[in-house]
């Protein structure tokens, strides 16, 4: 079931979510094959602890990795990854279905994933996604755009 934060997010941009048996879209290969799409195309949200001590949200393409480099180039801090009960303690969600709507963090978006007509991110569980375009998710989230990745 789709977070009511979620819900009242994708509502007020006319969006909606696509919901799966549970447990179906936890990694980004499985959402892709569930989805039917690209890897690529599979938007997801990774929470990192700068060592400056905030936390901020990075979304990257499902085929792709964090460059450490680029993450600290575009913050000036060092990064690691959250655990996950400090991913569902900031952002009130589980690993494998950590999303970015409704989240109180910093989010920079990898910009390679315009290269993509449609993304889809998680909708807060890890049986859910939501097709949108990139201009979307910058306009939803708030985030920022950069190079993130190698």
């Amino acid at each position: 079931m789709i977070p009511e934060k979620v819900n009242a997010v994708l509502e007020r941009h006319g969006l909606s979510a696509l919901e799966y048996e549970p447990g179906s879209t936890p990694t980004a290969e499985m959402a892709a094959a569930r989805v039917g799409v690209a890897v690529g195309q599979i938007a997801k949200s990774i929470l990192l602890k700068g060592k400056d001590g905030a936390f901020r949200m990075v979304i990257l393409p499902g085929d792709r990795k964090l460059s450490s480099a680029a993450i600290k180039r575009v913050t000036g801090v060092k990064h690691s990854m959250a655990n996950a009960e400090q991913t569902e303690e900031v952002t009130g969600f589980r690993p494998g279905g950590v999303c970015p709507f409704g989240v109180n963090v910093e989010i920079i978006i990898d910009e390679s994933l315009q290269s993509y007509e449609k993304i889809f991110p998680a909708a807060g569980t890890s049986s859910s996604a939501v097709p949108m375009t990139f201009a979307q998710l910058v306009e939803i989230t708030g985030a920022s755009v950069s190079k993130l990745t190698e």
